[in-house]
């Protein structure tokens, strides 16, 4: 376990009842505090409220979850391990972790475990790492083309297997430092949908995490005690411009509580005649459609 990942539940807390955290086979070591418990039916919540909002369930059999080893996809299978051990997750579940051939990849952490928890795995090996150091110059990130490739390889997967949907860890900062990125760099309003169709028409790409905080899936992981693998294998994490983002959310975070969850709504709520968008909205069209004050007001003498 990482150091930024250490369990940020006290000891000392009261525990509940056995019943209240069983479930899945992944659940058996969790811990029996009543703040965990908390934690996890408000994330449970979280997820079942944003499959409802988008329905993400509508024509779904099976999905692909991707599963990198990092908290949030970790977070993400166990709670959707536990929607489904509740009867409220009508689909089959696959997970997949491609392994990009990234040096000192611990290759046998992910089937090691998801074996130990009795969940249904494939493991991909794709040198996609070779291909992204020979494209991308010196210097530069390597994060958004190893990005692409891994969706297209994770989209293949996912036809191969059968599924509808490739379902993904991302969360309400991932939706607000994507929306910020595009906002300051890319001169566009864009963010990452809960809900998307991919470009070929065959795939749903799913993010029931939506509405979840990243502090809270990080709570959720320590405690969980999930192996995790660090996204840092390839040494190309520091100046991202996506930490920039993390860091300036952060900080209005710190000083206006409550602010992240105002822009998560504010993506909702989304009125194209007040933007400058003129494919969404039609400002010629525009026209007056009541008298001026001044030919009502000399209405009002003739008629008199």
């Amino acid at each position: 376990m990482t150091a930024a990942l250490q369990p940020a539940l006290d000891e000392n807390e009261s525990v509940i009842a056995e019943d209240e955290v069983s479930g899945h086979a992944l659940f058996a070591h969790a811990p029996r505090s009543v703040s965990f418990n908390k934690l996890r039916k408000r994330l449970l919540r979280q997820l079942r409220q944003a499959l409802e909002d988008f329905d993400m369930l509508k024509g779904q059999k099976r999905w692909l979850i991707g599963l990198s080893g990092g908290k949030d996809s970790y977070g993400l299978l166990a709670l959707l391990l536990d929607l489904k051990w509740r009867g409220l997750l009508p689909v089959e579940l696959i997970t997949c972790n491609l392994d990009q051939g990234q040096p000192n990849f611990p290759k046998h952490v992910l089937p090691d475990y998801l074996t130990s928890i009795g969940v249904a795995h494939r493991i991909e090996y794709r040198d996609t790492y070779s291909i992204v150091k020979e494209k991308v110059p010196q210097g530069a990130t390597y994060c958004s083309l190893c990005s692409r490739l891994r969706r297209g390889n994770l989209y293949r997967i996912a036809r191969e297997e059968g599924c509808d949907a490739l379902v993904l860890g991302h969360h309400r900062e991932d939706i607000l430092e994507t929306f910020f990125m595009n906002f300051f760099h890319g001169g566009r309003l864009a963010a990452m949908p809960p809900k998307l169709l991919n470009d070929e028409g065959d795939l749903m790409v799913l993010r029931p995490l939506a509405y979840a905080a990243e502090d809270d899936l990080a709570k959720f992981a320590a405690a969980m005690q999930f192996p995790i693998i660090p996204c840092d294998l390839c040494g190309s994490q520091d100046g991202l411009q996506r930490n920039a983002m993390k860091e300036m959310l952060a900080g209005i975070e710190a000083k206006m509580p409550g602010r992240k969850d105002a822009m998560l709504r504010a993506l909702a709520h989304v009125n194209p005649s007040h933007l400058m968008d003129r494919t969404l909205f039609d400002f010629s069209a525009l026209a007056v459609t009541k008298p001026s004050h001044e030919e009502s007001k000399g209405a009002g003498l003739d008629f008199i």
